[in-house]
């Protein structure tokens, strides 16, 4: 029989056997790199038993920010021929190779995190680590908002690669030119788990177009066919936010701006509120025209310390009708497909973003609930990537670092 204290020592094996020293890799194989917000979850497992070792992490994520304050989605820090697109693909040149997009900033949030098991120790690391977050934050505040809400220029951004909401916008793009090359993540995982190849041909397009523009933000904003506002990075850098603000105003840091940085963000979250479908939804900028999703990332609006009667209501439905909730889409829309991707599947990692927001907005019985729920999926079916909401079965990655970072820090814990 499976037991709590057995899976916890499963999950710290896991975080050790994908230490890279520094930095953590999600998983073997599939992605040999360190992540953006995968590298921030897993400093949250950390910390868990080894608190030094969770600051690392994070000081070893922002050693690739960029002289503007962008801190990339991939830090290529060993070369991996059997990982595509690579550095050589990508064309940056800042202090690691990596390439030139985000990730949902969630960092600022899971250091307020650290810092609270040990207020002493944190200060000393946040000296130097709260200055850098704060430049990635106006980064974003100065790039990528549209009435407020905060923008996505690639479905790679979001972590929600496949996503139902970016198909309109990509069905409006030409990938005809995209020229030859080979996926490399087929040959780790299922191909009918991943994105197809038209969404490839998309995703490699928009690489080559930040390239050729030489990942000039102005120049983007200005060229790129693809510019969404999304509730996964409008609610994570409102909760960012707020973080900053906290932390800062505790330990007497720079705090310019955050509250009115607040009151934007607050603002734009409001104009992705899709009246007709009830649910915090992906607008496209260039278009005007809804996703038309219940993704999960609606249910991030919590973590984003936006409140939602209407939104509670479809949480608490969830729970009592998704045998293995919360599906990365609604399950009765003509999009779900129980296992491909951000299509359908559930993700752990969603699952306890949305929990901590339930948490600090005081919804403490659903958040206990999602928490026991993500907990047993993890008991029932291992450290995954993602799940079947529908049967629980286990798809993507194995031995999956932020599935382990998960249960250390959250699931298990109930």
């Amino acid at each position: 029989m499976t037991t709590t204290h057995s899976l916890g020592q499963a999950a710290r094996q896991i975080l050790i056997q994908n230490d890279k020293g520094c930095y953590t890799i999600p998983t073997k194989g599939l992605y040999p790199y360190q992540w953006n917000w995968d590298s921030t979850i897993a400093a949250l497992g950390f910390a868990e038993f080894d608190i030094n070792r969770a600051w690392l992490e994070l000081e070893t994520l922002f050693a690739g920010q960029w002289a503007d304050g962008m801190v990339p989605h991939i830090l290529f820090h060993q070369p991996d021929p059997g990982y595509f697109p690579g550095p050589d693909v990508w064309g940056c040149d800042g202090p690691i190779p990596s390439s030139g997009i985000i990730q949902p900033p969630i960092a600022a949030s899971m250091a307020r995190r650290i810092w609270e098991k040990d207020t002493d120790a944190g200060a000393t690391h946040l000296t130097s680590l709260y200055p850098k977050m704060l430049a990635w934050h106006r980064w974003i505040m100065q790039w990528r908002l549209d009435r407020g809400a905060v923008c996505t220029t690639h479905p790679w951004e979001t972590g929600r690669d496949n996503a139902p909401d970016w198909d309109k916008t990509m069905a409006r793009m030409d990938a005809s030119d995209v020229g030859e090359y080979t996926r490399r993540d087929t040959a780790h995982v299922n191909s009918d788990d991943r994105p197809t190849q038209f969404d490839y041909d998309r995703y490699i397009k928009l690489v080559q177009l930040g390239r050729n523009l030489h990942w000039d933000q102005a120049a983007l904003r200005e060229k790129s066919p693809f510019r969404v506002a999304d509730p996964t990075m409008t609610f994570t850098t409102l909760g960012a936010a707020r973080d900053l603000l906290v932390m800062g105003t505790e330990l007497g840091f720079d705090t310019t701006g955050l509250a009115e940085d607040i009151k934007t963000l607050e603002a734009g979250a409001a104009t992705l509120w899709n009246a007709d479908l009830g649910t915090f939804d992906s607008r496209d900028v260039l278009s005007g025209e809804w996703a038309g999703c219940v993704s999960n990332a609606s249910y991030l609006c919590w973590l984003g310390g936006i409140e939602s009667d209407q939104m509670m209501d479809r949480l608490r439905n969830t729970l009592e009708t998704v045998p293995y909730p919360v599906p990365s889409n609604d399950p009765g829309s003509d999009t779900f497909d129980a296992r491909r991707y951000w299509r359908g599947p559930t993700w752990a990692v969603v699952n306890m973003l949305i929990g901590l927001g339930l948490e600090q907005q005081g919804h403490h019985t659903e958040a206990a609930e999602l928490a026991r729920k993500t907990g047993a999926l993890i008991c029932e079916h291992g450290f995954a990537e993602y799940f079947d909401p529908l049967s629980g079965s286990p798809a993507g990655g194995k031995s999956f670092t932020w599935i382990a970072a998960v249960w250390l820090a959250w699931a298990g814990r109930t």
